[in-house]
């Protein structure tokens, strides 16, 4: 039997939502909040009640839980929340492997058409769409892969949505960290001309590619290499560290007059990122849900 490999981090009960949203972003497979002092004479009940206040995200002291397809990755994400700014009390507890289940299918009553704007939806393949939807992107959960339901990457389709009627100003498209294309898929469903999707991980690569074919969309897929020259817009929804560290690179990809669109950001991190981009660019928030923002850019002509 195959095996996924489990990250489990200890972190506050304030830290909890940043690093499950985090590592979804990062393409965990699927997250969940234990008690890191179950078992014990610590251990708390979270109850939620009618008439009563919500619960809480997580306890006093959570272990934080995500399963990811290999142990190079699983080691990959952990490096990767644990350098950011926020994650001073984060800590590793254990990687380990764990028999692979067919999670998606296991949950798929789970995953229902996503709204994007109330003419444009993400809609699974087992579901109709929804009779008011004119455009429509047909997107499987997968094991490595999101299918738009986090704030980040809706804020972004939403951003494409509502400027379709500019979309003939985009001869050419890049979407710097594709994941599973999905960024890339809504641009050229919105009339965008070139699309070069790249990402590091080869997986991201292949199931960017699959989905442009059950879409029906042709996008140039492969590793970052495959972006050259300039670019009318130009979209990158990672996180805030790594999108700091590609400053000049991505502005260095914004033709004259074009837009640089980057999500991934939580709302305090905003000056962070006006600070890094400075140099090249002028980044204002255009966007915010759930605590996460997007911010855009455009240069001068």
């Amino acid at each position: 039997m195959s095996h996924l490999f489990e990250l489990a981090l200890v972190c506050r009960e304030a830290d909890v939502e940043i690093v499950s949203d985090a590592l979804m972003e990062i393409d965990a497979l699927a997250v969940s909040v234990e008690d890191a002092d179950a078992d014990t004479d610590a251990e708390r009940a979270l109850f939620g009640e009618p008439g009563m206040p919500a619960p809480k995200a997580g306890w006093a002291r959570s272990v934080v839980k995500a399963l990811f397809p290999s142990e190079p990755e699983a080691t990959e994400a952990a490096t990767l929340i644990l350098a950011q700014d926020w994650a001073a009390d984060v800590h590793v507890q254990a990687i380990q492997a764990v028999p692979e289940q067919d999670w998606v299918r296991l949950t798929q009553s789970q995953f229902a058409p996503v709204e994007i704007t109330p003419e444009f939806w993400i809609v699974p393949s087992w579901h109709e769409a929804p009779p008011q939807a004119k455009r429509v992107m047909r997107l499987d959960p997968g094991l490595a892969f999101g299918t738009g339901t986090h704030p980040t990457t809706r804020m972004c389709l939403r951003w494409m949505a509502t400027r379709a009627a500019a979309s003939q100003a985009w001869p050419r498209v890049l979407d710097y960290g594709c994941g599973s294309g999905i960024l890339g898929i809504g641009a050229a469903l919105h009339g965008a001309g070139a699309i070069d999707a790249v990402d590091i991980d080869p997986a991201a690569v292949t199931s960017s590619r699959d989905n442009a074919t059950a879409n029906g969309v042709t996008l140039n897929v492969g590793l970052p290499e495959l972006a050259q020259g300039e670019y009318p817009l130009v979209i990158a929804n990672i996180l805030a560290q790594p999108l700091k560290l590609l400053a000049p690179l991505l502005c260095a990809h914004v033709a004259p007059g074009g837009h640089l669109i980057l999500a991934g950001i939580l709302s305090r991190q905003a000056d962070e990122l006006k600070a890094a981009y400075a140099p090249w660019l002028a980044l204002d928030v255009s966007d915010e849900e759930d605590g996460w923002i997007l911010m855009t850019a455009k240069r001068a002509a």
